[in-house]
């Protein structure tokens, strides 16, 4: 056995320390299959595969709350072939795979805009929400048509309409009540943001949600990402003394 393998370092995983909350910037498909020859879809073809994978090992390892930045709202400006080929896996992946995220007690939400999804994707990721409503270990919140700036504009705007119909009152508003007005109401902070492929930015996701959390990130690209880089993230995770500005 390979000293670094998954095995080798899961026992090294304190389950005390696990971060509640993970999220990942799912990156590098594109080049991924450019660096083989392969068209883009390859790409997300393969890396539809690792959110497979990631979401039963994070199932198994009892995180409670995993979040997957699937498809911006920038997004919208690639070549329509290559959408076109997004959605379709994204439909070939609930329905291969909804029988055994509802098995395994996970409960599917999502964060963005559904409304200008396609039909198809549409519908199957409503039947998928619908099917897992009760489901209770771990949330699996994916991000679809979703831009942290376009959620805080629509928290901004859902704010002051309540606030127009008597709902609400100026002086009312806090960081809590905002928090409540996002996609993500129902969930913590992640405590752990990850994103392979070698880019340091944040590329517009949960910007409001992240002012606390660790960063990790990695030169492997997201179809390379495997059980054990999931490890080594969550590793460096319990490494770091988290002081959330105390000293």
């Amino acid at each position: 056995m390979r000293l670094n393998s998954a095995q080798e370092l899961r026992k090294k995983i304190d389950p005390m320390k696990l971060p509640k909350h993970v999220a990942i910037i799912m990156d590098g498909n594109g080049r991924w299959a450019k660096k083989r020859h392969l068209p883009r879809t390859a790409g997300h073809q393969e890396g539809m595969k690792r959110v497979v994978e990631i979401v039963e090992v994070a199932n198994k390892l009892n995180i409670e709350y995993l979040s997957l930045y699937a498809f911006s709202t920038e997004n919208w400006k690639r070549p329509k072939e290559e959408i076109q080929g997004i959605m379709k896996i994204l439909v070939q992946y609930i329905r291969m795979e909804l029988e055994r995220i509802h098995k395994n007690n996970i409960k599917i939400q999502v964060m963005g805009d559904l409304k200008r999804l396609p039909d198809a994707p549409r519908k199957e990721v409503e039947r998928a929400i619908e099917k897992t409503k009760n489901n209770s270990k771990m949330i699996l919140n994916i991000g679809l048509n979703y831009g942290g700036r376009d959620e805080i504009v629509r928290a901004v705007k859902n704010i002051l309409e309540d606030i127009e119909m008597g709902k609400l009152k100026k002086e009312d508003i806090d960081k809590e009540l905002f928090s409540q007005y996002l996609y993500t109401h129902n969930l913590p902070d992640p405590d752990l943001l990850i994103r392979p492929s070698g880019e340091i930015r944040l590329s517009n996701f949960m910007l409001y949600q992240v002012a606390y959390t660790e960063f990790y990130f990695c030169d492997t690209y997201w179809p390379d990402f495997k059980e054990e880089d999931f490890y080594k993230a969550i590793l460096e995770y319990q490494s770091r003394n988290r002081r959330f500005g105390g000293v």
